[in-house]
């Protein structure tokens, strides 16, 4: 089986492509990709973003279905307007629909805007409608919704807003950035709670990356949303736990460990 990420690419090899590639081969699935960004960053952070021209990511989302189908797209970093747009007209033209995840990557864990307002605007208005599944962080239901998501209150009430707009997208709110880090599921109307716990590392970097892609693994292994999404939180947790320590700053998680067990240098 194949699924292609289309994302950003971090030299580091703690988010984006490099990433998405490592958790679709852990789920033994075989992996393509279609590249909408180079960024210079490290585990410090992210110093200079350069978008890959939008033809360039059109011929190459073409190519790759030509030849290499995917049953599952996982989209992460679109970077701008151009970028998304190509996304977009490239799902709308397939013959047949794969299954699709989207990883609404907005901003940078370390503050770096990594899609601009137009293509923020186009990505809710015509991306969101083509998809299957989002996960959102807090911040990014915000800015999807309008709405303030401080409690679990406003949060459901954002995730609801949304879902009454696309009620067929399941929709998981991922909680690592909050205080209590449980992840909410909503899907066709029905709540559900992954209970999180707080892990004691730096090894978190692309964690939202991991997750999404991890997420799409389980859907394309038959299993429903509320099981993929929590099969997804406990490989996540397992590649933060099993990591070694790497970088200065946010480190890379351990996304092979199915296949290598505790990460060694």
């Amino acid at each position: 089986m194949t699924a292609l990420t289309i994302a950003g690419f971090d030299p580091s090899s703690g988010a984006g492509i490099t990433a998405d590639l490592a958790v679709f081969a852990a789920h033994g699935i075989f992996g393509t990709s279609a590249i909408t960004a180079l960024t210079v960053q490290s585990t410090v952070g992210v110093r200079r973003v350069e978008l890959v021209a939008p033809d360039v990511l059109s011929q190459t989302l073409t190519e790759l279905w030509s030849d290499l189908p995917p049953a599952g797209i996982k989209i992460g970093m679109l970077g701008g307007q151009s970028q998304v747009r190509a996304v977009i007209d490239f799902l709308k033209d397939l013959p047949k629909k794969p299954l699709i995840v989207l990883d609404p990557v907005l901003r940078s864990s370390s503050g770096k805007a990594l899609l601009d307002s137009e293509g923020t605007r186009t990505l809710i208005e015509q991306l969101l409608p083509l998809v299957d599944a989002i996960t959102p962080n807090t911040d990014e239901l915000t800015v999807l919704t309008g709405l303030p998501c401080n409690t679990e209150e406003e949060i459901g009430t954002a995730a609801e807003t949304l879902a009454r707009k696309h009620p067929a997208l399941a929709i998981v709110v991922t909680g690592g950035h909050r205080a209590k880090p449980d992840d909410l599921l909503l899907v066709q109307g029905v709540w559900s709670t992954l209970p999180g716990e707080r892990i004691e590392t730096r090894a978190t970097h692309g964690t939202g990356c991991a997750f999404s892609s991890a997420l799409l693994c389980g859907r394309l292994a038959g299993h429903d949303w509320p099981t993929a999404a929590a099969t997804a939180k406990a490989y996540v947790a397992r590649a933060m736990r099993t990591a070694t320590p790497r970088g200065a700053g946010r480190g890379p998680m351990n996304l092979l460990w199915p296949i290598l067990g505790h990460q060694t240098d």
